[in-house]
């Protein structure tokens, strides 16, 4: 092995072809290390390199490890920074390099995905899991080597509250997945082909959320695991639709379903044997799985129509989608996000009512405004009509939530704004947002996202009678790994 922080040149061609086989390059001079890469290379095939440089694979670089050092001695109050917490931090770098790289370093790579061997052999600066790991293992060691005058209780914890200083969405993501882990269920992964969503299954399968199900052409399936370097991964079921065993009673469920509706038993055949959709609804409501995941593949409305061609809304309620955003430290709910295009005032109430249970099993009391352009009748506005009808129904339904309308966003989210309207019924600014249109919500939604810095979650699709969540399309595996941790909550949480 070769450790420098010399000069260039420090490190000859020659001395590199006397070194032994596999041989170990550190060279850290700067801005010029010993030796290049490109030089190694030339001469040998099983040279590990690094260097200092951004511009080359393998960057040692200080900011990989003394931040994290100095937050996880700090929040311990250690009185000391020892080889035992230097050494913690060391190994806490080397399994992150083992480990399957977030979405956010694939960007960086310019969509390459490093996977570890000799050109990636420590994590790159960048990688957001440093913050939630590094500190948790110099913490620990000072604790253990007896130098930390505040000992940290709750580990788990404080790893979440690292994640959520990068990641505002993060701690209500982890309630989410904390609560889906304490029930594992068989989850469906209905676009089992795709990259990301295979990665998506085995992070769902590793972090004891479930037994993930892929959908898929076995061949395909098991070959693009062999690219991700999963081929040994026999925890991952895949199921074959032209294969399966359960495909004739898969077909005359459908058919018993649909075949007052316009379909011969022969359309049924091929859909439940070409369309992953409808073969991954079926087996759902079958109940041989517990919840499903799709969208990566196809539009949300395509997805929908498919889904709800074989599940039901569950009794009582009203399908919907409902998108959580985080901005500025305040979590608000929208709907419907994706489904009720122009609803009236039933609908609407509806909603609402929809809405605040959705917000309420997620942990949050829930404060409805239903949003209009109007603010009580002034000015007038074409929807306003059906959101005062909808405040009606409400009121004649007695319900158990705040809610209040008609009335303008800003008066719904601003306290100032409120206090114009003194008869107002909510108790403080409106936490779920019912729009007056699919079109006002997403569009709002959407903006907000990429101009306001907001950070969203869902949409959530909520009212089906199993637990179905539809990702955007074209997710990465981080998004299609929460929108499953979602379908597990919501068996949870349903009513």
């Amino acid at each position: 092995m070769f450790l420098g922080l010399s000069v260039k040149g420090a490190l000859t061609k020659e001395m590199v072809k006397s070194m032994a086989d596999n041989p170990i390059i550190f060279a850290m001079a700067n801005p010029d290390p010993e030796i290049t890469p490109e030089e190694v290379s030339a001469i040998r095939s099983d040279a590990i390199m690094a260097t200092g440089r951004s511009d080359y694979p393998n960057q040692v670089n200080n900011v990989l490890g003394f931040p994290y050092i100095f937050r996880g001695a700090l929040d311990v109050q250690a009185r000391t920074i020892n080889d035992e917490m230097k050494i913690a931090c060391a190994n806490a770098l080397a399994q992150l390099a083992r480990e399957d790289v977030p979405d956010e370093v694939a960007t960086a790579y310019s969509g390459e995905r490093p996977r570890f061997g000799p050109n990636y052999i420590i994590p790159v600066p960048f990688d957001p899991r440093l913050i939630r790991d590094i500190p948790v293992a110099v913490a620990q060691a000072a604790m253990n080597s007896g130098v930390a005058r505040k000992p940290i209780i709750d580990m788990e914890r404080y790893r979440e509250q690292l994640s959520a200083r990068l990641d505002p969405a993060a701690s209500s993501l982890q309630i989410i997945i904390n609560k889906a882990r304490k029930s594992p269920r068989r989850m469906i992964f209905a676009e089992g082909e795709q990259e990301q969503v295979i990665r998506a299954a085995a992070a769902f399968k590793d972090m004891g959320l479930g037994e993930p199900i892929l959908i898929g052409t076995e061949d395909v399936v098991r070959a693009q695991m062999r690219d991700l370097g999963l081929e040994g991964r026999d925890d991952l079921e895949v199921y074959d639709t032209r294969k399966s065993s359960r495909k004739e009673e898969y077909i005359n469920s459908l058919y018993a379903r649909m075949q007052r509706r316009g379909m011969l038993w022969r359309d049924c055949e091929r859909l439940v044997s070409n369309d992953r959709n409808i073969y991954g609804a079926v087996m759902l409501a079958n109940g041989h799985a517990d919840a499903m995941v799709t969208g990566v593949t196809r539009h949300y409305s395509i997805a929908l129509d498919e889904i709800c061609s074989v599940i039901d809304p569950r009794p009582g309620h009203r399908v919907m989608g409902l998108t959580m955003m985080i901005a500025r430290g305040r979590t608000v709910m929208v709907a419907d996000t994706n489904v009720a295009d122009m609803p009236n005032g039933e609908e609407l109430a509806d909603i609402a009512v929809q809405a605040a249970r959705t917000a309420r099993a997620l942990g949050h009391e829930p404060r409805v405004a239903l949003l209009a352009y109007s603010t009580f009748g002034h000015p007038e506005g074409d929807r306003s009509v059906y959101v005062r009808e909808a405040v009606r129904i409400l009121d004649s339904r007695n319900v158990d939530f705040e809610y209040e309308g008609e009335m303008s966003a800003d008066v719904a989210l601003n306290r100032k704004a409120m206090s114009y309207y003194p008869f107002c019924r909510l108790s403080d600014p409106a936490n779920v947002l019912i729009m007056p249109a699919i079109h006002s919500a997403s569009i709002s939604t959407k903006m907000l996202e990429e101009l306001g810095g907001a950070t969203m979650i869902g949409p959530i699709l909520v009212g089906l009678d199993r637990s179905v969540q539809i990702a955007r399309i074209g997710a990465t595996a981080t998004e299609i790994l929460n929108t499953a941790a979602i379908a597990c909550y919501g068996l949870e949480t349903a009513e």
